[in-house]
């Protein structure tokens, strides 16, 4: 490394963001990327440990200590050309991953790790301004054409993989723009979509051809998508060489207690793409808002940290965001380094306000005329690994708005009856990623990435599983592939 004493002399720098009072006014990202030389001083912070854990810790196995050491030499547009051979979109990940690969870093141990997060997403948009991204389009066409059924960050690295191998490739989405969970299931302040539409031109220049609002016959046609094209999945599988199901877990994980049919309360994944198209300029979108409302989130992840954020931009009279599972350790250090830790991990959108409280189970919802007033709960503890209530504690509290983030079970199983492929136990399409025949399904030439195949997971795993299922379709259409495994 640059500086082999860097991780002794230098401490973890964060991020500057907005304060919390201006930013709530806003819908624009407010976490603003390192300058040069704070990328540098953080790029001196990885210290050669011999056997960099923070690669294996990566999804996608970003190449960190070169592209660290690139930055620390000021040698931005080398390290873009290293980010840009493991990870199509950096600029996603670089700000809405959660970072495994810090907590996989040797620093991780007994000090705070390198800031790769912070180093990827200075790079990224270094090599933006720069105008060192551009479009590459394959100088030689194979005459295959591929269809990629979703446009999420599975099927648009997918998409764009397969371009540049020389194939055809057509992305089919159902709603009204590309770019799937990073569209409407991100909020704004989180993933600005300027950033989206920027790299679907450079894949439009590569060859890459989308058709929006097109829908597999009898799957959902989502929000705003009332005049959706209608899509046969054997006429699909009929008219292209090869076939790439990229379209997401999207079937929420329900709550079955009485008053659950009241109006006001709803999915997480209902609610949240509203302020998106408000914020994209959309007309008539429906009037549903947490503004002046008592707010209750059922589940404690990363969608109901977007719902608190949403929430607060909208006004609402109180935000609490309700847990089942007991509230994890504040841990400084990694104790199952280099694995991923069960810890509290407080977000952007707690830091501007809400109440957090954990091992709390909804027994029922009550209201008037139809409309939800309050949410009844109990709580709750855990023996043995079953969840057992504690004795006089039930406990009600107002709410106007009941939003369930309870995260996602399966694919919507009819798209995976259409193209009659098997499933595995969850209800996911089934299909290996390893050994011959990798990303295939039982159904010939029909492939599967990302959380239609694994179950719900990150957009950086996303991102691999799209890249690692064009390699195999490549080789499935060529005989073999240059694409990178």
């Amino acid at each position: 490394m640059g500086k082999v004493t860097g991780f002794l002399e230098y401490q973890r720098l964060q991020e500057a963001a907005e304060d919390t009072a201006s930013r709530k006014k806003h819908y624009k990202e407010f976490v603003h990327r390192l300058n040069d030389d704070e990328a540098k001083t953080q790029g001196a912070r990885c210290m050669d440990c011999g056997i960099p854990f923070c690669m294996s810790g990566c999804p996608v196995n970003n190449i960190i200590p070169d592209f660290n050491d690139l930055v620390y030499r000021q040698d931005w547009k080398t390290a873009i050309e290293s980010l840009h051979s493991t990870n199509n979109f950096p600029e996603f990940t670089g700000r809405v991953c959660p970072a495994p690969c810090e907590e996989a870093c040797t620093l991780r141990i007994n000090n705070d790790p390198v800031g790769i997060k912070s180093i990827e997403h200075a790079i990224i948009d270094k090599a933006w301004e720069e105008k060192w991204v551009v479009p590459l389009p394959s100088k030689v066409k194979t005459g295959k054409r591929v269809a990629v059924v979703g446009s999420g960050p599975a099927g648009l690295a997918c998409a764009q993989q397969l371009a540049r191998a020389g194939h055809k490739v057509v992305v089919f989405e159902k709603n009204d723009r590309i770019g799937g969970l990073l569209r409407y299931g991100i909020p704004d302040f989180k993933l600005e979509k300027w950033l989206i539409d920027r790299r679907i031109d450079q894949m439009r220049t590569e060859g890459v051809e989308f058709k929006i609002n097109h829908v597999v016959a009898s799957a959902p046609t989502g929000a705003g998508n009332a005049a959706a094209t209608m899509l046969d999945a054997a006429t699909i599988a009929d008219e292209f060489d090869a076939v790439v199901l990229a379209a997401g877990a999207e079937q929420p994980r329900d709550l079955p207690v009485p008053g659950r049919e009241l109006e006001g309360v709803m999915f997480a994944m209902d609610f949240l793409p509203l302020q998106n198209r408000r914020v994209a300029g959309d007309e008539k979108v429906m009037d549903l808002s947490a503004t002046g409302k008592h707010v209750v989130i059922i589940g404690g992840g990363d969608t109901g940290s977007d719902c608190v954020g949403t929430s607060n931009r909208h006004g609402a009279a109180s935000i609490t965001q309700f847990e089942l599972l007991a509230m994890p350790p504040d841990l400084d250090r990694n104790p199952v380094w280099p694995y991923w830790p069960q810890r509290l991990r407080t977000s952007s959108s707690h830091e501007e306000g809400a109440k957090r409280d954990w091992a709390v189970a909804t027994k029922r919802l009550e209201g008037k005329n139809g409309k939800v007033e309050k949410l009844i709960a109990a709580r709750i503890e855990w023996k043995d690994g079953k969840m057992q209530e504690v004795p006089a504690s039930e406990f009600e509290m107002k709410a106007d708005l009941v939003l369930l983030a309870m995260g996602f079970v399966s694919p919507v199983q009819k798209m995976l009856d259409l193209f009659g492929i098997d499933k595995d136990a969850r209800g996911n399409a089934k299909a290996t990623t390893d050994g011959a025949g990798c990303y295939a399904t039982s159904k010939s030439k029909i492939f599967a990435a990302g959380d239609i195949r694994r179950g719900q997971s990150l957009v950086v795993w996303a991102i691999r599983e799209g890249r690692q299922c064009a390699r195999a379709v490549d080789e499935f259409l060529t005989g073999s592939s240059l694409l990178p495994r």
